[in-house]
């Protein structure tokens, strides 16, 4: 069965078992870029379904929208936003026309299912119509945008939860290895002791300094711009709108929203979604960090460092029977790598908006919401695959110590420089042990080198010895 439904292009006839309309249904045939669709980001569903729910409300308030109309809106998108109607969300997430698509697929779905409950048919838009009613007192320009803060909200609010977890974890790995001594190293090379302690409680610190940029990134997403309708001038809206749809919008989602105090510069300006991804690729940064260095203290496990061992995930090789790789610091390099590609096409498509709109903040909307679900489950991947369950190789560590020649530096304070980097040379030279010259040379004792050798004595800050020539 069909229906015929028209806009101001003409008519179309569409499958009655569809909830979206025609302007959708032009969309659908004229973007087919990614094929990701505006269903495959349910907490942007979401959070458009409650930006109309809001403003349905508020219509109603103001005395612009019959509150039977207003009811039969509230009520279909109270439905998507539990879920349900989700196939019907089907415009690519990249499209020309600034977001008018999406805006559009969702009025239309509203509607249709209103008119079901309603007694109608869909399709029947004399008894609700998509733009009349649904799109009442907005535009895309306002509603799109308010739609994507809010969903970067609920994104931001799951990431910042995956990192704290991370953070804790870190930090109880950090206790655990606290008193395992191993080798720092500068530039790759041999540089003084620390303890694998130290490395973890590092990356809880860089994990506890994303946290405070994701909260504030957060706040940044709760400042909108409805009321603002096509260009922040409000023409078509009541004057009492944009103050009733924020309060409704903070009442339906949980969230303290705000409209901005320049509703004609929020409507043009797309900066805050360059901040929040910079906060991602400052993430991205991060975890790369983490992800490389537990990957280079893996490496082996005879021939490498081998300092920890990673969880075992999966077979190596197709060919070379009991390789195992570093799978999951690998995967969140790989997801990391697409942040920071995401930032780029952020920044570029934030920079490319003309006069009172950007055109192409679609492609911003793409793009950050595949930052965020990528760096989230790159984080969550990490923490359960790789840090919950990798275990130090404690006395490996520990030899590579011992057999370091970088652990002379901890002889500089008794010696001097000239007769440290001697040893040095002779260590490098020969292949003994650092400790074993010093003896053979005279300079200290084997008691006095066991003790400057404890673990304890070359990990904390101490003064210069006093000593002669």
């Amino acid at each position: 069965m069909t229906r015929k439904e028209h806009d101001f292009i003409g008519e179309l006839e569409l499958p009655d078992d569809i909830y979206y309309g025609v302007q959708t249904y032009r969309a659908l045939n004229n973007f087919k870029m990614t094929g990701h669709r505006f269903k495959d980001y349910p907490l942007f569903v979401k959070a458009f379904a409650q930006v109309k729910k809001a403003a349905a409300k508020a219509n109603a308030e103001v005395g612009v929208l019959d509150k039977d109309k207003a009811k039969a809106l509230c009520g279909a998108a109270d439905k998507v936003i539990k879920g349900q109607y989700a196939d019907q969300f089907v415009v690519d997430m990249i499209q020309g026309g600034a977001g008018t698509s999406t805006n559009m697929n969702m009025n239309e779905v509203l509607v249709n299912v209103a008119l079901e409950g309603m007694k109608h048919k869909k399709g029947e838009y004399q008894y609700l119509h998509p733009n009349d009613h649904a799109n009442l007192g907005q535009s895309t320009n306002d509603t799109y945008p308010s739609s994507i803060k809010v969903a970067s909200v609920y994104y931001l609010t799951d990431l910042k939860k995956a990192l704290e977890d991370l953070k804790e974890a870190l930090k109880k790995r950090a206790k655990e290895f606290k008193d395992i001594i191993k080798m720092g190293r500068t530039e790759l090379e041999d540089a003084v002791p620390t303890t694998l302690g130290n490395t973890f409680n590092a990356f809880a610190s860089f994990i506890d300094s994303d946290i405070d940029h994701v909260d504030k990134a957060c706040k940044l997403m709760t400042v909108l711009n409805l009321g603002a309708t096509a260009i922040g001038t409000g023409i078509n809206c009541h004057p009492d709108y944009s103050k009733a749809v924020i309060k409704h919008l903070t009442e339906i989602t949980g969230v303290k929203f705000s409209n901005a105090k320049d509703l004609i510069a929020a409507t043009q300006d797309t900066a805050d979604y360059v901040t929040v991804s910079a906060t991602l690729r400052t993430l991205a940064v991060h975890l790369c960090k983490i992800a490389n260095d537990l990957r280079l203290m893996n490496s082996g496990p005879r021939c490498g460092l081998g300092e920890i061992d990673l969880p075992k995930m999966q077979p190596g090789s197709s060919i070379m029977p009991g390789k195992v790789n570093p799978v999951i610091p690998e995967v969140t390099l790989e997801a990391c790598y697409q942040v920071m590609g995401n930032d780029l096409t952020i920044t570029l498509c934030a920079e490319r908006g003309e006069f009172e709109l950007n055109a192409v903040e679609p492609g911003i909307a793409y793009a950050l919401f595949n930052s965020l679900n990528l760096i989230t489950n790159a984080v969550i991947t990490v923490n359960k695959y790789a840090v919950a369950g990798l275990k130090p190789r404690t006395e490996d560590c520990l030899k590579s110590v011992l057999n370091s020649v970088g652990i002379v530096t901890a002889f500089n304070p008794y010696l001097g420089y000239e007769k440290s980097a001697s040893i040095a040379k002779e260590a490098l030279q020969t292949g003994k042990a650092v400790g074993d010259i010093c003896l053979e040379r005279g300079y200290m004792s084997k008691d006095q080198i066991k003790k400057l050798l404890e673990p304890k004595n070359m990990l904390n800050p101490r003064m210069t010895q006093k000593r002669e020539g």
